[in-house]
């Protein structure tokens, strides 16, 4: 492959220079020393000697690359080169290039060694002193004055121009300055070169240094150097680039323990690596052009250092803001000085000299350093190293002599812009979570193991009741960080409520106004109407480019669109064939919005119409009539299945936020990831595709050609889960505002590859020592390793290229938890913004900036799972729940939302939400006076409690699984003596003693009393059995009267209960009632919640009730304190007393399963019933 010389590159900067000699510097941004020189002669040997020369970096500039052993003379009138063959014939390829500005190029020969004898290149150095005698006055010599090569060829020449005498100037600088301002292609050189200078001590110097403090190795300064120089080669840490073309600035600096020298011409030191102040230094070079980063690691910082690393990154600020076109450089400097005075004035002798440098082809332009005597003026494009320090500072917090003495050191390589601070080129993170290394050792850890276990006050000698010491610590540790996590709950619970009082208020309660679609028409004019024969025929026809069914309806033609047709049906019977068409009409049974008539008001409206034709072909008929219907069917179902498609698809599109167009970028080192899979698919057939960085979105472009264009300014969140533990690897975006693929939209969008075998093949014979299994298990690991060094890559050159724009998150593992937020369980992970599970389709993604608290449901100790329920900000969203989350894990979690400062509380039921957002949406003012989320918490119904607990006091338990006989009989007499003691509480409460309860005579002469006035009665019928039945009336007074008297008194709640169920849920209500209920239990029910109560009262005068012994005699005696969202509607008798305060959005009812009542009965009750009451009576007075 030939080497060629960019033409274009080599004439715009040969012209830049004779015009600079010309006609000078237009804004005098430094003094143009060209102005005093006859012409310009520059000598390069090459050797490694010296790395750095203004002739080589003038050559590289001018033609791409360095050429030894070579004269170059700029005059008036010419350009003279002076080279060897080759080198002449390389030139050549600028030898016909015209400019206006630029002289014609001469090229000399040097003539051959012979025997190791230099040539005799006298003729040639004649031609060139005569050119420089031609040029201007032919006196004075430009030439780069520092620059002191040897060898034969060089002391030849200058032994030749000695002898002519002339004068030197030395015009080092302005060439320096020449070549500080860069084009675009050198831009982008250099910041390839910068990447470079990242991805070295991100990827490789900082992990070695994090390994070596963490496994406390012994490893010198220079060998670290060295280490970091080799890497520089290897493809895994420096990305895409030449691998060939990249070389070290200068060789690495690692500076610690006390021994610091913040210059870049030092060298690593033997010294072993401290784990203090770790100051590092590195450059990458690439095709020439170099770069530079610079970071201090801190372990384990005191807060005064700190402090003076926060300082310095302020600093670099500053400067970079004072660092535009036409400041001078030592405006720079004092604008950094008076910063530095101003914030820290005590650190001023221990800051650099200097604040940086230009840098570019060389490494270091001492012309153009920010210090306070350079008067050059910055350029826009001009690229300089930005380098601060402070030495000499003291630690007094250090625990050893090589601690006690630091340094700190920050620097990056920057580039001017044309308006506005300079642009960091080596973006690495440089604040303190970033470059501090925090450890703690042994001695801290027994240290606080002593003072968590040392007393507050000595205890006196104990027994042998002290040796649970350990645990005792270890319980009040675990009660301190509960405590703390309490106290911070009500701190953000108050904060809460105002922040959502507030938010809501702003907001005003407004709703989305809801789209209302247009009706469908057939016609706008009868002239639109098709003419075909069928029409005029009067038979069905179907006019597909209007999506109309034409109908003879009393002979005439009637238009029906599509749209308004439900459903047709086709038959056979006989010799006929019917086609019914059934259309939409308000009272059918259809989804919201389908039907498209639905808000039209005074029109008749067509429910159904059959039509019937012959199956019989009459002579002459070319078909049957009957195929007019069998093609209107088949018609009609297309027709209709199109219409629905395109309605469909319209109706995703509907809420599609219309997206900026991609910009593609031209550059072929875009960030790129090939071989993908794309979830969800483009097509129902997975296939691979790349996924592409471009100016302002990604591109995925798959195999077949599909594109999906996701912008960076619809991405909400990026994340990046590693294969750790998976079997794929994958990149996910959550999106602001859904887009549209598929014909469907979709806010999560999925690029994975797999990386292990997803099916096992269960019929392949396996071993445990088996070397196909072993070699892929091998190969599988190397997969896994590459895969995720490539995926890294891309999310950290992606992250460059958009200026942090978009940063990819990572899930941390370790801080997961098992959930089921949809059908099956997995594994749900934490991120710094975010709730995600992204293995599983469909993903699970909850960004946790907008949930407003979160809700634990079903927290009971015998329960091995509890509900996790999300309540977001925007109170009009549904709500989210992840259910079947494993008990053990309630503080796992707890602990996490406290760390992101979002509020939780818990319940032991579940609570109907949808009841409670809306009732919170439809009066948020009420909501929030009434306490607002305080009625979630456990703690909020401590009265109530403690009211509870009293009445509870003096219940005990009864067993239920006794003999029924004595079970009977002890209840009755507990019922008794419950009556009789709350007697006086249950009449004031409830009403007169009338209503409380009546023996069988006085109901039977209701009863009769009632028949007689409806003149159904017959008195001798009465009498009669009236005397029948005296005696085992009397015994129903003592008995069941006195049963429907316990049951009748005050209800008291029970400790002891059966069933005994506590909730502590408040909500705002809208109405609170006392019911009654007709029931033979014994409860107590206090309902909380935003509801209202709708209560009957039915009294015994108008009702009789019957009991059986069997039920009456049940001893079931409940507490329940509820305190959720319900309605409440109970229906009373007033043989049975309950009082029940409710308070709740969702509905309960209460009814009484063991009474048996007639309303208005005309007969009277059974004789074998009131026996048998009786009969339990009896057993009680006997007893």
């Amino acid at each position: 492959m030939s080497v060629t010389i960019d033409k274009d590159a080599y004439k715009r900067r040969m012209e830049k220079i004779y015009k600079t000699w010309k006609e000078g510097f237009p804004n005098k941004e430094t003094e143009n020393t060209l102005s005093q020189v006859d012409a310009v002669v520059t000598l390069f040997t090459g050797g490694e000697i010296m790395q750095y020369s203004k002739s080589s970096a003038l050559q590289t500039w001018l033609f791409g690359y360095e050429i030894t052993d070579m004269i170059m003379v700029f005059t008036e009138k010419s350009i003279l080169f002076l080279a060897s063959k080759k080198k002449i014939e390389f030139l050549r390829q600028i030898a016909d290039i015209k400019s206006d500005y630029i002289p014609p190029v001469k090229l000399l020969t040097r003539n051959k060694e012979v025997n190791k004898q230099p040539g005799d290149d006298s003729e040639s150095f004649n031609t060139i002193i005569k050119a420089i005698k031609d040029s201007n006055n032919g006196k004075s010599l430009g030439v780069f004055a520092k620059e002191n090569f040897k060898g034969n060829f060089v002391d030849a020449w200058k032994k030749k121009a000695e002898a002519e005498k002339f004068e030197n100037v030395d015009v080092t600088s302005l060439f320096a300055y020449l070549m500080s301002v860069k084009e675009e292609t050198e831009l982008t050189i250099i910041k390839k070169a910068s990447q470079v200078s990242v991805d070295l001590f991100n990827k490789y110097l900082k992990d070695q240094i994090l390994d070596i403090v963490d496994q406390d190795k012994k490893v010198k300064h220079s060998k670290l150097a060295e280490l970091v120089e080799q890497s520089l080669t290897d493809k895994k840490f420096v990305g895409n680039v030449d691998t060939a073309q990249l070389e070290i600035c200068y060789p690495p600096i690692i500076q610690s323990g006390g021994h610091y020298n913040l210059k870049f011409s030092v060298a690593s030191d033997k010294n072993t690596l401290h784990f203090g102040t770790i100051v590092c230094l590195l450059g990458a070079r690439y095709k020439s052009y170099c770069s530079n980063i610079v970071r201090t690691l801190m372990v384990n910082p005191p807060e005064e250092m700190k402090t003076n690393h926060e300082f310095l990154v302020e600093l670099e600020d500053t400067i970079l803001q004072a660092l535009k076109p036409g400041a001078k450089l030592c405006d720079v400097y004092n604008a950094g000085l008076k910063f530095a005075t101003e914030k820290k004035p005590k650190l001023i002798d221990q800051l650099t000299k200097n604040f940086g440098f230009a840098t570019g082809i060389e490494f270091r332009e001492s012309s153009l350093v920010i210090a306070p005597k350079t008067m050059a003026q910055v350029k826009k494009n001009q690229v300089y190293n930005i380098a601060l320090g402070l030495g000499g500072l003291k630690n007094t917090e250090a625990n050893d002599d090589a601690g006690k003495t630091y340094a700190l050191f920050i620097g990056d390589t920057v580039v001017v812009n044309e308006a506005g601070p300079a642009t960091i080129l080596t973006n690495l993170k440089k604040k303190l979570n970033s470059v501090s290394i925090l450890l703690k050792g042994d001695d801290d850890e027994d240290d606080e193991e002593e003072k968590e276990n040392e007393p507050e006050h000595p205890a006196p000698l104990a027994g042998r009741g002290r040796r649970t010491a350990v645990l005792d610590s270890k319980l009040r540790q675990d009660s301190s960080t509960e405590e703390k996590r309490k106290l911070h709950q009500k701190e953000l619970a108050a904060a809460l409520h105002e922040s959502a009082r507030q938010r809501l208020a702003e907001q005003g309660g407004s709703k989305k106004d809801e789209k209302i679609r247009k009706n469908n028409v057939s016609y706008k004019s009868r002239s639109q109407m098709p003419q075909e024969p069928e029409v005029i025929n009067l038979k069905l026809y179907v006019d597909r480019k209007y999506e109309t069914v034409i109908m003879p309806v009393f002979g005439v033609q009637v238009p029906f669109h599509i749209s308004t047709i439900k459903n047709i049906s086709q038959s056979v019977e006989g010799d006929y064939t019917y086609l019914r068409i059934n259309f939409f009409h308000p009272g059918a049974a259809v989804a919201r919005g389908e039907n498209p008539n639905a808000d039209a008001t005074n029109v008749i409206y067509v429910k159904e119409v059959t039509y019937r034709s012959s199956n019989q072909r009459e002579p002459g008929q070319a078909s049957t009539p009957s195929t007019n219907l069998n093609t209107v069917f088949r018609l009609i179902k297309e027709v209709q299945k199109k219409f629905r498609s395109r309605e469909a698809e319209e109706k995703e599109k509907e809420d599609l936020v219309k997206q900026d167009k991609l910009e593609e970028s031209r550059s072929k080192g875009n960030p790129k990831v090939k071989d993908l899979y794309m979830r969800p698919n483009i097509v129902m057939k997975r296939m691979t595709g790349s996924l592409e960085a471009h100016v302002n979105g990604f591109r995925y472009t798959s195999v077949r050609g599909d594109k999906v264009d996701i912008l960076y300014n619809n991405i909400k969140h990026a994340f990046f889960q590693p294969c750790d533990g998976e079997l794929v690897i994958l990149l996910h975006f959550h999106l602001k505002n859904a887009i549209m693929f598929g014909k469907k939209k979709h806010v999560d969008v999925q690029l994975y590859t797999e990386v292990g075998e997803i099916n096992t093949d269960l019929g392949k014979h396996q071993h445990m020592h088996d070397r196909d299994d072993l070699a892929a298990e091998q190969s599988e690991r190397e997969l896994r390793t590459k895969l995720k060094a490539a995926f890294k890559s891309f999310c950290e050159k992606v992250e460059h290229v958009t200026k942090q724009e978009i940063e990819f998150d990572t899930p941390f593992r370790e801080l997961g938890f098992p959930g089921a937020p949809y059908r099956s369980t997995v594994l749900l992970q934490p991120t710094s913004g975010c709730l995600v599970n992204l293995t599983e389709w469909p993903p699970f993604v909850i960004s946790l900036e907008d949930v407003e608290l979160v809700h634990f449901e079903r927290v009971q100790f015998q329960l091995k799972n509890f509900d996790m329920v999300f309540v977001f900000k925007d109170y009009n969203r549904k709500v989210v729940m992840i259910n079947a989350i494993p008990m053990n894990m309630l503080d796992h979690v707890k602990e996490w939302l406290n760390s992101c400062d979002i509020r939780y509380s818990e319940g032991i039921q579940s609570l109907n939400w949808t009841k409670i957002m809306k009732t919170i949406t439809d009066d948020f003012e009420g909501f929030f006076e009434n306490g607002g989320w305080s009625f979630l918490d456990p703690e909020s119904d401590a009265e109530a409690a403690d009211e509870d607990d009293e009445d509870e006091e003096d219940e005990v338990y009864e067993p239920t699984d006794v003999d029924d006989e004595d079970f009977s009989e002890d209840e009755d007499s507990e019922y008794s003596e419950a009556s009789e003691d709350d007697s006086d509480e249950a009449s004031e409460e409830l009403g007169s003693s009338e209503e409380s309860g009546k023996d069988w005579s006085d109901l039977e002469a209701e009863a009769a009393e009632e028949d007689m006035n409806r003149g159904q009665y017959n008195a001798e019928d009465y009498d009669s059995k009236r005397g029948k039945s005296s005696s085992s009336s009397s015994k129903h007074k003592g008995g069941s009267s006195s049963h429907h008297s316990s049951s009748s008194s005050k209800h008291k709640s029970s400790s002891s209960s059966s069933s005994h169920h506590k909730s502590s849920h408040k909500s705002p209500s809208k109405g609170g009632s006392s019911s009654k209920s007709s029931s033979s239990h014994k409860s107590s029910s206090n309902h909380k919640s935003p509801s209202k109560s709708s209560s009957s009262n039915h009294k015994s005068g108008s009702s009789s009730s019957n009991h059986k012994s069997s039920s009456s005699s049940s001893n079931h005696k409940s507490s329940s304190n509820h305190k959720s969202p319900s309605k409440s509607s109970s229906s009373h008798h007033s043989s049975s007393k309950s009082s029940s305060s409710h308070k709740s959005p969702s509905k309960s009812s209460s009814s009484s399963s063991h009474h048996k009542s007639s309303h208005g009965d005309k007969k009277r009750p059974r004789d074998d019933d009131r026996h048998s009451s009786g009969g339990s009576s009896a057993k009680k007075a006997k007893k």
